[in-house]
């Protein structure tokens, strides 16, 4: 199983992740120019990783998360996350395509909730024993 997920993040990074991920680089580095919005930069960060390698890993709910995470996220979905949910929505489009491409497709809508909303949420590899706090 270990061998796919490597396979799949292989083909994956060079038919869309490096794409994906620029675009949250660039979201990254707009926000770190302006000093108010810097978390907004870090969040999108973090996301790039994810969009390089997605294969293994998974969105969780971070607990604790509250008001907080929420005003965030919705500041982030009206100046960058709709724009990035688009460019994920446009790669699975091209992705299945070809029927090697359904879960690089698959895998770019997995991605949608994170670039809609990241605060609250962290990435973590699947199948990751969690402490019993965690969720």
């Amino acid at each position: 199983m270990a061998f796919v997920r490597l396979v799949l993040n292989v083909v994956w990074l060079f038919v869309a992740g490096f794409w994906l991920a620029v675009g949250y680089v660039i979201a990254g580095v707009v926000c770190c120019v302006l000093i108010v919005t810097i978390p907004f930069g870090v969040a999108s960060f973090r996301t790039a990783n994810y969009a390089l390698w997605p294969f293994g890993r998974e969105l969780v709910r971070r607990p604790g998360s509250g008001g907080g995470s929420t005003v965030l996220n919705v500041i982030w979905l009206i100046v960058a996350g709709w724009w990035l949910a688009l460019g994920h929505i446009a790669t699975a489009i091209g992705l299945a395509v070809t029927i090697i491409g359904l879960p690089m497709a698959w895998a770019s809508l997995k991605m949608i909730p994170v670039a809609l909303a990241p605060f609250g949420n962290e990435i973590v590899h699947s199948g990751q024993p969690r402490e019993p706090w965690q969720f």
